[in-house]
């Protein structure tokens, strides 16, 4: 992806800022006081928080800044991101080899999977965090957390159907106040107690893991919460581009978290008590409603990085063959990486405001969290490991090396986010595995089905000899969706056979999905004629994180000197679903869940943007 000059590259930096680091901007408010809670926090003493604040410090550097800022986002899928975009980079490494292929084909979609735990996840932890401060601020109103932060996150997912591009423009300002403020409040506490700035020195942290090797895994969990948001980065590529990102990270993000974080260590060193909230506690009393505020903006901003993340995800879900096809809005008419899903936002909203009314605290959700994060990250750098693998890089070996690294660190943060699985642990888990199944399920049935409709294959050559001069025509021009280019649509079998007739012009259509994110309007139609003025083959081409749009496809098509008229174009569209089982079978639920899906996705006229008027759809059903 080009780098974007001017004012445009600035607006992005700032859309970037508000949209990809609002979730682990917002860390500071749970991530330090967490490794000095519960039953295995660490001695608070200064030992115990010049290690944290090492581990946070060298975390960030080689999770974030290392994998994710300088090296995943130069693994970009021409200009798109996501462990979707990297699986079918790497896909198209190993497709010679099947099993390596099998592997990479699972790692890409559980880390999709697990994606979306922490998605859901995040808009809870983060909002709930922020509006606790109210507790610090005036005690009585405790019993107002949880309800103000329904309201709050309500509001949020309502508003998404403006675009990533407008709430980042609109999230992007408040997040430079944000860190501002992250670094006046850290930066003061600092200066009081400037002995914190030792824990730059990696010996804290590994000479205090040398002498309590027990207790510093535990509080690896805590440490964890520091890095979390760093996948969004690499999600949310496709919306902003690599530089912006970048730029925002190291010039604005980093700094100030890693000042906040010393400043709340200094003041820990110099009032223990302050553990119990030390964020808030930086501030002055006049100044601690305004935080408040400003806090629970920037945690509403938090969450839009994750929901941004889930609505490209699914996209690429789609597109990929994962998921059944579901209408997208594309919100930005020059990012076209800026998306809303209107059945993933509604989905989320529901499932996140029941998660704040069952953990009721930030500290309780912590516990689920990290376990969906630190998976997702461990897969991801399992593909990178792969594609570094299979390139001719010169610096490959020193690539290597450093994924090898990482991946042993990461490794180590599982475990001990896994040591969380009772407390909470378990719910990102388990919504890994229900998405899991659901995305593997869709996979298969497809290709069952793909594959018994390959038994009545009728090439496209053979065609005019099978249907012969006598079949009678009507006028008008008859297009039929195909899945395969190669081979007569079945829907025009399953046509011919019932109607007997045949339209004076008939058009193949199949759509192409691409292992690339975009395809150029200039390479996105083939014709390939048959039988001139009667007999046509048309292929349109799509990335992975486009919307087919047939309308606009088909009048791409006049350069080849295909002109359709609205009125006297009919749509062939087929369905085929699987018939239930005969016998019930170990594997008999997953056919049903294939036909729940089927029974609930959108409908395909919808999806190809088709006018329902000229619609025809018939259906076959296929018995395994």
């Amino acid at each position: 992806m080009k780098k974007p000059k001017g004012s445009h590259w600035s607006a992005l930096t700032l859309a970037a800022l508000g949209v990809v680091y609002g979730d682990i901007g917002t860390s500071p408010l749970y991530a330090f006081k967490e490794a000095f809670g519960g039953p295995h926090g660490l001695p608070l003493d200064r030992p115990g928080v010049l290690a944290v604040l090492s581990l946070m410090f060298w975390s960030l550097m080689l999770i974030v800044s290392l994998k994710y800022v300088t090296m995943m986002l130069r693994f970009d899928n021409r200009g798109g991101g996501g462990i979707l975009a990297l699986l079918a980079l790497a896909a198209a490494r190993v497709r010679e080899r099947p099993r390596l292929a099998w592997t990479v084909a699972i790692c890409g979609v559980f880390g999709a999977s697990l994606f979306y735990g922490d998605a859901l996840l995040t808009p809870a932890i983060s909002v709930l965090s922020a509006v606790e401060g109210i507790s610090v601020a005036t005690p009585a109103l405790d019993k107002w957390i949880v309800p103000v932060t329904v309201g709050i996150l309500i509001a949020l997912f309502a508003i998404q159907f403006h675009g990533a591009g407008a709430v980042g423009k609109l999230f992007g300002p408040c997040m430079v106040v944000w860190f501002a403020s992250l670094a006046a409040l850290g930066g003061t506490s600092i200066a009081q107690t400037p002995e914190v700035l030792a824990s730059l020195d990696p010996r804290h942290a590994l000479g205090f893991a040398w002498q309590h090797p027990a207790l510093a895994f535990f509080v690896l969990g805590a440490v964890f919460l520091a890095i979390t948001g760093a996948e969004a980065l690499y999600a949310d590529m496709g919306h902003f581009g690599a530089n912006p990102i970048r730029f925002a990270w190291f010039v604005i993000a980093f700094p100030a978290l890693m000042v906040n974080y010393m400043g709340q260590g200094a003041l820990v060193l110099r009032d223990p008590s302050a553990i119990k909230n030390p964020f808030y506690l930086l501030a002055p009393p006049e100044l601690l409603f305004p935080l408040v505020v400003l806090a629970t903006a920037a945690t509403v901003i938090a969450s839009q990085a994750t929901i941004s993340g889930a609505f490209s995800m699914t996209q690429q879900a789609t597109r990929l063959g994962y998921l059944p096809r579901i209408p997208v809005r594309h919100t930005s008419e020059s990012e076209r990486g800026q998306i809303y899903i209107p059945h993933v936002n509604w989905t989320m909203l529901v499932l996140v405001v029941l998660l704040v009314l069952e953990f009721k605290s930030s500290s309780a959700l912590a516990s689920a969290y990290g376990v969906a994060v630190s998976g997702t990250m461990v897969l991801t750098t399992v593909l990178i490991g792969i594609v570094a693998t299979t390139s001719r890089n010169r610096a490959r070996p020193w690539l290597l090396g450093a994924i090898a690294a990482i991946g042993t660190v990461e490794l180590v943060f599982f475990a001990a986010n896994a040591m969380k699985f009772a407390d909470g642990g378990w719910f990102p888990l388990a919504c890994g595995i229900a998405i899991f199944t659901m995305l593997t399920t869709w996979k298969r049935a497809e290709s069952v089905v793909t594959a018994r409709e390959g038994k009545i294959r009728v090439p496209v050559q053979s065609f005019r000899k099978m249907v012969g001069p006598d079949v009678p025509r009507v006028a008008g021009t008859a297009i039929y969706l195909s899945p395969d280019s190669e081979s007569v649509p079945p829907v025009l079998l399953h046509n011919l056979k019932h109607n007997k007739v045949l339209h004076e012009r008939v058009v193949f259509l199949t759509i192409v999905d691409a292992e690339v994110p975009r395809i150029a309007d200039d390479q996105r139609t083939e014709v390939r004629v048959i039988e001139r003025g009667r007999l046509y083959q048309v292929l349109l081409t799509y990335g992975f994180v486009e919307e087919p749009d047939v309308q606009r496809g088909l009048k791409l098509l006049e350069r080849h000197g295909l002109r359709f008229d609205p009125m006297l174009t009919t749509f062939f569209l087929g369905k085929s679903t699987i018939a239930r089982a005969a016998r019930p079978g170990l594997f008999t639920w997953r056919r049903e869940l294939f036909r729940w899906m089927q029974r609930n996705a959108p409908a395909t006229a919808e999806y190809f943007n088709l006018v329902p008027e000229r619609v025809v759809e018939l259906g076959t059903r296929v018995t395994i």
